[in-house]
């Protein structure tokens, strides 16, 4: 019998100040930091869903809608989408939080992330149970991506 967790078995929020360090010389944060901060989260929902060591293996949108500032509240959610055999699709929505607790999204990204074993072979992933219309909704935006993503291999891309 194949394993299957729903998605907020998963899902994860993670919450960051925007400092010094985290800002470029526009005075706003980073891009390099926020997809390292993305590519973490994303990381770490797909391990609590697979239960094992996990890989990145494409980025596939990343979309920066807005910036963020020095002080800022910045935080991500995380929260599996689709899933395959071996591979599962990740979304990461970052926001701005304001002081009266409202959240700005200021990106969204998807990220494909693949399941390995201690000797980097590739391992079934737990399937995945979609209740809710968003969710279904998002397994239906999956799948097409999913197809996108084998015809652009098989493309060379």
């Amino acid at each position: 019998m194949h394993r299957m967790k729903r998605v907020e078995d998963s899902q994860t929020e993670n919450t960051f100040l925007v400092m010094n360090k985290h800002i470029n010389c526009y005075g706003r944060l980073f891009g390099g930091v926020l997809m390292q901060w993305i590519d973490e989260m994303a990381g770490i929902v797909a391990r609590r869903h697979a239960g094992t060591i996990v890989t990145t293996a494409c980025v596939d949108n990343l979309n920066f809608k807005a910036g963020a500032y020095l002080g800022d509240i910045v935080v991500l959610i995380g929260k599996l989408t689709y899933v395959g055999r071996t591979s599962m699709e990740v979304r990461i929505d970052t926001y701005v939080e304001e002081l009266d607790g409202t959240r700005r999204m200021i990106n969204r990204a998807y990220e494909v992330m693949v399941a390995l074993d201690e000797n980097d072979n590739k391992v079934e992933v737990p399937g995945l149970i979609v209740e809710t219309a968003s969710e279904k909704a998002e397994w239906e935006g999956g799948e097409k991506r999913y197809v996108l993503r084998k015809e652009r291999r098989r493309e060379g891309y």
